[in-house]
């Protein structure tokens, strides 16, 4: 089978400064207006590499935009009741808009509980299950900022969604379950019709094979050969895996669901790993964080 001769691709860099831009001339004009600049806080549990590094680059991004930020640092000994009640104090915090906690935490901690402790008009990741739920029914609410980044970056690119057959694969709760939802929801994007694949699905490359729009989000490394692709399909990867590399100063390099090397030719568009979806998560959390400050989001208990 012939392969396209080129292939554009989501270059989360360009896409996520060009949304960051945006976002900083939002926050000069509320600082006109003489309100305060939004403030997003992270708690951050022991000392997991990966995490010290996407939390770093959370608070980097936060100074480029002119966010104020706060992290909390606790070691992996913190009890579960001492977090909540580290949480339910930034739930009170009025000055503080939007509260992340990084995962993964210790197994002596129940993240649901967690999860359902952050106040939802706080919950800029978009976990809490009013957030979710609200998501469902296509009503105001903090979209998961993987999913919510992924959106954008379709947005961006005028990428057509409407009526196409989307797959995704992998039915997390922070990634694959929103995914589907959203990319099926009444909107633009969306309207897509939607088929959500899981470690159950029998057949599974026969059905990826009649995607227009491939979304991975399973966390195997190279998981998305070529032969289980269309040619022309748009290509989107999530996965953000540490692989062994001695021949790196690090120890490890960075890879992704998709083999990124021999799927490109037979995409339209495809998203690399890294510099691709990893960007565009943080600016979900930006804008989420935004909205947050604006009160643009309201519950009623």
């Amino acid at each position: 089978m012939e392969t396209t001769s080129t292939f554009r691709l989501l270059d989360g860099k360009a896409i996520s400064a060009a949304y960051r831009q945006d976002i900083a001339r939002e926050v000069e004009q509320l600082r006109a207006a003489g309100k305060r600049a939004p403030h997003l806080s992270a708690i951050l549990v022991g000392a997991n590499g990966a995490s010290e590094t996407y939390v770093a680059s959370k608070i980097k991004n936060c100074k480029e935009v002119g966010f104020e930020s706060s992290l909390f640092r606790f070691p992996d000994t913190v009890t579960e009741a001492e977090l909540l009640d580290k949480i339910n104090s930034i739930n009170n915090d009025s000055s503080i808009d939007g509260l992340l906690v990084q995962l993964p935490l210790p197994k002596h901690i129940s993240v649901q509980r967690i999860t359902e402790t952050i106040s939802p008009e706080k919950d800029v990741d978009g976990f809490h299950p009013l957030n979710q739920g609200r998501m469902v029914q296509n009503l105001p609410c903090y979209l998961p900022a993987t999913p919510y980044g992924i959106m954008l970056m379709l947005e961006h690119e005028g990428i057509t969604t409407a009526g196409k057959h989307c797959v995704v694969i992998g039915r997390s709760n922070i990634v694959g379950m929103p995914m589907s939802i959203l990319m099926s929801r009444n909107a633009d994007p969306g309207n897509a019709t939607v088929t959500l694949c899981h470690s159950r699905s029998t057949d599974l490359s026969a059905i990826t094979r009649t995607a227009d729009i491939l979304i991975a989000a399973i966390g195997k490394p190279r998981f998305v050969t070529s032969d289980m692709v269309k040619e022309g399909a748009v290509v989107i990867d999530v996965g953000i895996i540490r692989i062994e590399d001695s021949s790196t100063k690090s120890g490890y390099r960075i890879t992704g669901d998709v083999d990124f090397e021999n799927v490109a030719p037979k995409c339209s568009y495809i998203s690399p790993v890294p510099g691709g979806v990893g960007l565009m998560t943080i600016v979900g959390l930006l804008k989420n964080t935004l909205r947050a400050a604006k009160g643009e989001v309201k519950f009623s208990f």
